[in-house]
């Protein structure tokens, strides 16, 4: 497969409106179909599950799959992903998760919460984006203590020798800190600043990042 497997550094870091603008990059120039395997937290709506990241993926995407098919593992519970399916007696599986990121398109997959939080029986989220080999784009809140939560998810992303894309440093509020150049330092890996005001300069860079001139 080609794509690219998104991750955060924890929970509200905003991995999921990074995720949807990258999408959004990317429709530009290619079909780009969304994975959200599992979730927990959903809605329950008529006696079914529904999803909140999971359906914001698929809308910025430009293939039409059934949202069965983004995220086919939909759980009540909110807490991490193996937790909420054990409390509904589901068996989940690192290989049925592999399976439901599957897509002959240009495939965008999201983890749920950072890269070793559980997410199936016996299974982090990083086992899942080592057995699927995407390049890794790490969302990070930019403020105190950024550097210290990107560096040890690049430290562990590395150990397991998946490829790093970037890091994205999601500016929620603006400040001085100077994270991204320290962490570009200490993570020897490309760092890129989002904010509301550097929109166009951060497509720019990840344009360059993702080779989006390349078929």
């Amino acid at each position: 497969m080609k794509g690219l497997f998104i991750s955060g550094s924890g929970t509200d870091v905003g991995k999921t409106f990074i995720a949807q603008h990258l999408i959004h990059l990317l429709t530009q120039s290619r079909l780009v179909s969304v994975r959200k395997p599992v979730e927990s937290d959903c809605r329950k709506v008529d006696g079914g599950l529904v999803t909140k990241d999971a359906l914001k993926l698929l809308a910025a995407s430009n293939v039409a799959d059934d949202i069965d098919t983004v995220c086919p593992y939909k759980f009540l519970q909110c807490s991490n992903a193996e937790s909420a399916s054990k409390a509904e007696n589901v068996k989940l599986s690192l290989e049925q998760l592999v399976d439901a990121c599957a897509s002959d398109t240009f495939v965008v997959v999201e983890g749920a919460g950072g890269l070793l939080s559980p997410l199936a029986e016996d299974t982090l989220n990083i086992d899942l984006a080592k057995s699927l080999a995407l390049p890794l784009v790490i969302v990070v809140k930019d403020g105190l203590g950024a550097i210290n939560q990107a560096l040890l998810t690049i430290k562990v992303a590395r150990q397991y020798q998946l490829e790093i894309s970037c890091v994205v440093l999601n500016q929620f509020e603006p400040n001085t800190l100077n994270n991204a150049s320290t962490i570009k330092h200490y993570g020897q890996c490309q760092v890129v600043l989002y904010n509301q005001a550097l929109g166009a300069q951060f497509d720019q860079q990840m344009s360059k990042i993702l080779a989006l001139d390349r078929p």
